[in-house]
């Protein structure tokens, strides 16, 4: 007797809290632009959550587009490639966003993008020939997160996995990467998806994108009714309210199956892997072609930019070459962040590399820059609403004042994700994101201690 097959949700699953923000989708219909090659790059050796990766190139080396310049170091580590031909100019150290110091491979491109010889489609048999491929392609989260994509679906006999839940919300203002992603590179996604639900054995995939973005709502549902794949009658796209932080991990869970992630578990733990849609459409470009990680969409906006625009830049671009391609500065930079206004990161000049995981450049004037002053308390528990995870942001603040490590514990400090809905939210313009980090690291340094 053949097994029921799981069904196909048609309807999103009610979610907790978060915050209304501003679409501010201007780049939506702006077809993505192919910048040309830099004269540099600059290849942080941590662009991915784990163990940085280790040179394998010394000054002087020739490479050429794809050859490893990164190697791993560890489970939790991809490689990097190199993302232009040229020279190897200097192995030297960067500060990225995060504060860190890390090394760094610097090109400088003899302008042929010469592809290197080694790069051929992988064959895939198996789910062992799969996350062999995945590892090898240097592939990472790149919604953000900048997990490596080979760890998170080398699922264990002992955590099955039913639903592959597919991350197309992109719920930040002003970032469009994804919604061209599936506008203009439906069938990699589609194959992707497919290469996935086969061989690691998965039963559905939902597609989660949020209404504001129907013609990839659009492009996705013609690309599945189209798709003769027997694997495509167990795919559906989920149309989603628009509402911030729909895109989180577990705030997505939630919408899609209905299944609540519980504190300090996974989502392998309620049986769902959630990948980003352009890493879905990566992997299906990857097994075509076998060309690794070495470019990156990245929208770019803001008030003080010339032309927004979504580009397709080598990883490795500094953000100066990217603004530069988009016309320049139009009037003085008040702010600079890589990645959206909720959860992007906020950096001193425009010299830094563009990393696997950035999705965005946001360049805002002096006025919009400007965050208006905090004030007290009025305790009107707003914050608590807005929260996704249910937590009580200003017990947690009153905690961090108190420096009461039981306190920041018992009111799960470390469960916050930081997503700013709290702080977006609340009336006094309470610094709520910083006052949480502060309690985190309050409780990490205890627990060392």
């Amino acid at each position: 007797m053949e097994k029921s097959r799981l069904a196909l949700p048609e309807k999103p699953f009610r979610i907790h809290g978060g915050a209304n923000t501003p679409h501010r989708k201007n780049t939506r219909h702006s077809q993505s632009v192919v910048m040309p090659c830099p004269e540099q790059v600059v290849l942080p050796m941590s662009q991915h959550i784990g163990a940085p990766c280790k040179p394998c190139v010394k000054k002087g080396f020739t490479v050429a587009v794809g050859d490893v310049i990164g190697e791993s170091t560890g489970h939790i580590c991809a490689p990097i490639h190199a993302s232009i031909s040229g020279k190897v100019s200097k192995i030297t150290q960067v500060r990225l966003p995060n504060g860190h110091l890390y090394d760094a491979v610097v090109i400088e491109s003899d302008g042929e993008m010469r592809m290197s010889k080694s790069i051929k489609p992988p064959v895939i048999n198996s789910d062992t020939d799969l996350i062999k491929a995945v590892h090898d392609s240097g592939l990472v989260g790149l919604g953000g997160a900048g997990f490596p994509s080979h760890v998170k679906i080398d699922i264990h006999q002992e955590n099955h996995c039913d639903t592959l839940i597919v991350n197309c919300s992109e719920c930040e203002p002003y970032i469009t990467a994804d919604n061209r992603e599936a506008v203009e590179n439906t069938e990699d996604v589609l194959y992707g998806i497919i290469t996935l639900l086969r061989y690691l054995h998965v039963e559905r995939a939902i597609i989660g994108v949020e209404d504001n973005k129907p013609d990839a709502i659009r492009s996705l549902k013609a690309a599945i009714n189209n798709c003769k794949e027997k694997e495509a009658k167990n795919i559906c796209v989920l149309k989603l309210r628009s509402r911030y932080p729909q895109g989180a991990e577990k705030v997505l869970i939630k919408a899609c199956t209905g299944r609540t992630v519980p504190p300090h578990k996974l989502p392998v733990d309620v049986g769902c892997i959630v990948m980003n849609i352009t890493s879905v459409g990566f992997l299906g470009s990857y097994i075509k072609t076998g060309v690794p990680l070495i470019s990156k969409r990245v929208t770019v906006d803001g008030s003080a930019v010339n032309e927004a625009k979504n580009v397709i830049v080598p990883i490795g671009t500094s953000v100066r070459d990217i603004i530069d391609f988009c016309g320049g500065y139009k009037e003085t930079c008040g702010k600079l962040i890589i990645g959206g206004p909720m959860t992007g990161v906020s950096v001193p000049d425009d010299s830094c590399p563009i990393l696997k995981q950035n999705n965005a450049v946001l360049a805002l004037n002096k006025k919009d820059s400007l965050l208006p002053p905090a004030t007290d308390c009025i305790r009107c528990g707003r914050c608590i609403k807005s929260c996704p995870m249910k937590l009580a942001p200003v017990n947690i603040e009153t905690a961090v004042k108190m420096k009461d490590i039981d306190a920041l514990n018992k009111n799960g400090v470390t469960l916050c994700m930081e997503c700013g809905s709290c702080a977006y939210n609340c009336p006094a313009h309470r610094g709520l994101v910083q006052i949480i980090r502060m309690g985190k690291a309050m409780v990490h340094n205890a627990a060392k201690e």
